[in-house]
């Protein structure tokens, strides 16, 4: 079985270079539309949601707080409301996109969970 597999690896070696070239740039364009281009428009379109949230809107953070906006400060971060009373102070990039668009989604289909 050695020898079979050692055979193919020398005649592989014996092929042309440029096959070489054209694998090697294959595996970087699978790699590029597969695995980095679907994480840079994730990211582009959490930012582009994160600086689009405005007052009053209801949020949950990647840590799973769910709040509403109260005040949308100028150094990045937002102060929200999380119980009648008790805010807290977050950066936009802690608001969760996903997890806030199924919170929405659950409270339109009205399946929320009532609160205590």
């Amino acid at each position: 079985m050695s020898l079979n597999f050692l055979s193919v690896l020398l005649q592989a070696q014996q092929s042309s270079p440029m096959f070489s070239v054209f694998f090697m740039v294959a595996m970087i364009a699978v790699m590029y539309f597969f695995l980095i281009r679907p994480q840079a428009k994730r990211a582009k379109d959490q930012k582009k949601f994160a600086e689009g949230m405005n007052t009053g809107e209801k949020i949950v953070t990647t840590a799973g707080i769910h709040g509403k906006i109260a005040q949308v400060n100028d150094d990045g971060t937002l102060k929200i409301e999380v119980n009648h009373g008790t805010f807290m102070t977050i950066e936009r990039s802690a608001i969760s996109m996903e997890m806030t668009a199924a919170a929405r989604k659950r409270t339109e289909a009205g399946t929320a969970v009532p609160a205590k």
